[in-house]
């Protein structure tokens, strides 16, 4: 007996959604490796016919992959010349190596880092300098290190290229790097001020040192730390040109994504491009390539259609109820899974109810309460993962517990700073 239309949707869609179900288990009990477990789904979701073949790559976002590659390559090689670690020293002189104003200092650079590189290049760059500073204050690191990941997944919020799900939500929802800078950033700011005078009164009595370990910090040497000056002013001036194209990108008629990759290739060209690439995160842009065409199965199927009419249901269509529930939902299943695949997935719920209700406060509803909410626990970003990794590699674990004692505190703060923003801003 043949199907019919409506009955065959529905059991593709429900295929597609036991797909997404049991992917989202496995990411999120990280026995196996994520990108695995995408492109196994993708596999899956093309085999099945869930997708037909002349759609398969239409639901993949190259837009996003191409700005993720260009700046990875952008920011490894300005690393290459040691001018992140030069500019996280110089910032320590004006803190007289005190601890909480070292802590303090490290927490800006962070932030500030992470909105226009990324949260995970930039924990990257911070660590070894986090565990130089420790050691020659006698302190334990870990306080330094729970207080950047905190800081670089609220500094990553502001801007448009500084948390992977904020990429996602501007190629879906046509947002600018200026839409993030102008709504955004300063909320992010004014969450950023609070949260760290919460954790650094918190972390006050971890953070006792002697005077001649402050003033031995406060005078590191710290002129052979840019080693090669010609790629550092290259470098640097390649990634100041993108961040000014991003800023006028309106105005020269050109996408993000083509600006990163031009200042991509202008510094490829003083490069050996086989050293650079082997060096791009390949295995965090496969495993958004097969994220993509999971969610494809399920736009393709109208699973998506459905969950967003029953999220209208639930909210009765009220766009101030509509706005709390997904900051709040984002937040807290953020905290569970990587918010990547949590934010892929609703970019076309939300995308479904347009026309039924304002968009706006939607988008930026997704991002603070997606963003936001990877702090509450270890596994929450994907920033969290690689400090706490790194961590326990040098010795230091920094347990579930102890991490969600800071990290569950600093979300509720930030999602109720970040309500009371919404509603504010776009709702009354």
């Amino acid at each position: 007996m043949e199907h019919s239309p409506l009955l065959f949707g529905l059991d593709k869609a429900i295929i597609a959604g036991i797909i997404l179900a049991i992917a989202y288990v496995f990411i999120a009990l990280e026995k196996v490796p994520k990108v695995t477990i995408a492109m196994l789904g993708a596999a899956l979701t093309l085999v099945l016919g869930i997708i037909p073949p002349e759609h398969a790559f239409t639901h993949v976002d190259f837009g996003v992959i191409v700005l993720l590659v260009s700046m990875m390559i952008i920011v490894h090689i300005a690393s290459r010349s040691g001018v992140f670690t030069w500019i996280a020293f110089e910032l320590l002189k004006y803190t007289k190596g005190q601890p909480i104003r070292v802590l303090l200092a490290l927490a800006i650079f962070t932030a500030i880092a992470s909105a226009f590189l990324d949260n995970v290049t930039t924990v990257v760059l911070i660590l070894p300098v986090t565990f130089v500073i420790a050691r020659e204050l006698k302190v334990d690191p870990i306080p330094f290190l729970i207080t950047e990941i905190l800081a670089s997944n609220i500094g990553g919020t502001a801007t448009l290229i500084g948390d992977p799900p904020n990429i996602i939500i501007g190629s879906a929802a046509g947002l600018s790097f200026n839409d993030f800078l102008f709504e955004l950033t300063p909320i992010i700011t004014v969450i950023f001020i609070v949260c760290m005078i919460v954790i650094a009164l918190m972390f006050k009595k971890d953070l006792v040192t002697t005077p001649e370990r402050m003033a031995h910090v406060a005078n590191l040497n710290n002129s052979a730390t840019i080693k090669n000056k010609t790629l550092m002013i290259r470098s640097m001036t390649v990634l100041g040109l993108v961040i000014i194209g991003f800023i006028l990108h309106s105005a020269l008629h050109l996408e993000a994504y083509m600006i990163a990759l031009l200042g991509a290739s202008v510094l490829l060209l003083f490069e050996a491009p086989k050293n650079i690439l082997q060096d791009v995160e390949w295995m965090t842009i496969f495993f958004f390539i097969g994220l993509f065409i999971i969610i494809g199965g399920l736009v393709e199927t109208g699973g998506i259609k459905f969950l967003a009419d029953q999220l209208l249901i639930a909210t009765k269509g009220d766009l101030t109820i509509t706005s709390m529930v997904i900051i709040w939902a984002s937040g807290f299943l953020s905290a569970i899974v990587d918010n990547i695949p949590y934010t892929v997935t609703m970019v076309p719920l939300i995308q479904e109810l347009d026309g039924v209700m304002e968009l706006h406060p939607l988008w930026w509803s997704l991002s603070l309460g997606a963003c936001l909410g990877g702090n509450a626990t270890i596994i929450g970003a994907a920033a969290n993962v690689i400090v706490s990794e790194s961590a326990y590699v040098a010795g230091h674990p920094i347990s579930f517990f102890r991490f969600m004692k800071y990290g569950v505190l600093v979300t509720i703060i930030s999602l109720v700073l970040s309500s009371i923003y919404i509603y504010f801003r776009f709702l009354v």
